[in-house]
C-alpha cells in the first residue's frame, strides 16, 4: 500500500449504524493523519454520515440502493428501518446490485489507495481486484467471536446430525464446545431462509479469507482472538 502520507482511503460502510459509527470514527483517525477520505454511502443515509463528519475534509459520495427489493419497503437503506430483522438477509444480500454503481464510481474518484467496506459489502472484493486496489475487510463483531463463527461454519456445526443440544468441541478452540442452539436461528434453518442466510455468511467469510480484515478492537484487549 506503501506510504499513508498521501494516501486516499476510501471507506464504504454497510447501511446499518452498528456497523457505520466505527467506520466514522475511523474516518477520523485517519483524518487526524493527514490522510485524505472518502466515505460512500447510499441517499438516504447520507445526512447520518454528513453530521458524523462535519467540519472534516472528508469527502462523502453516495449511489443508489437498489429499488424493488422483494419485501423491502421503498426508501428503506438502512437496518434500523426495515420492519423487521427477518428482512436482513433479503436486505443485506440485496446491495450486491449496488456493484456497477460502485464501480462507476471508482473510475471517477481521484486514485484510491485501499478500501475498507464493510464485510456484509463482499462483492467489492472483486470490484476492489478489477481495479487493482487493495480491500479490507471491517467486521463489527470482536476478533474472538469472528474467529468462533468461522471455525464454526468450517466444522458443520449448523447441519451436523447431532442432536441441537449436544456440544460440539471446536478444533481450533478445544476448550470451547458449541451446539446447533448456540447458532443463531436464521442461520441453522434448513429451509430455504435460512440456506440464504448461510450463503451470505460464506460468501462474508471467503471474502474476508481473501482479503485484510479490520476489526474495532486493539491487541491488548483480545490477544488470543487476534491470534487465531
Amino acid at each position: 500500500m506503501g506510504s499513508l502520507q498521501c494516501a486516499h482511503v476510501l471507506l464504504f460502510p454497510f447501511m446499518a449504524k452498528g456497523h457505520t459509527i466505527p467506520l466514522l470514527d475511523f474516518a477520523h483517525l485517519l483524518l487526524r493523519r493527514n490522510i485524505s477520505v472518502t466515505v460512500l454511502t447510499t441517499p438516504a443515509n447520507r445526512p447520518f454520515v454528513t453530521e458524523s463528519l462535519q467540519n472534516t475534509t472528508a469527502s462523502i459520495v453516495d449511489i443508489p440502493f437498489p429499488a424493488n427489493v422483494p419485501d423491502i419497503p421503498t426508501g428503506v437503506e438502512s437496518t434500523d428501518k426495515l420492519p423487521s430483522m427477518s428482512l436482513f438477509q433479503k436486505f443485506a444480500s440485496a446491495t450486491v446490485r449496488m456493484q456497477p454503481h460502485f464501480e462507476r464510481m471508482l473510475e471517477t474518484l481521484p486514485s484510491v489507495s485501499f478500501i475498507v467496506s464493510d464485510g456484509f459489502l463482499w462483492w467489492t472484493l472483486n470490484s476492489a481486484s478489477k481495479f487493482g486496489i487493495p480491500r479490507l475487510a471491517y467486521l463489527g463483531m470482536s476478533s474472538y467471536s469472528e474467529a468462533i463463527t468461522r471455525e464454526a461454519f468450517i466444522s458443520g456445526i449448523c447441519y451436523g446430525p447431532q442432536p441441537e443440544d449436544e456440544p460440539v468441541k471446536l478444533k481450533r478452540f478445544p476448550w470451547i464446545r458449541l451446539s446447533k442452539n448456540d447458532i443463531d436461528p436464521e442461520i441453522r434453518n434448513p429451509d430455504s431462509e435460512g440456506l440464504a442466510y448461510n450463503e451470505l455468511i460464506v460468501k462474508v467469510l471467503s471474502s474476508t479469507a481473501e482479503s485484510g480484515v479490520l476489526v474495532n478492537n486493539f491487541y491488548e484487549l483480545e490477544p488470543v482472538g487476534a491470534k487465531e
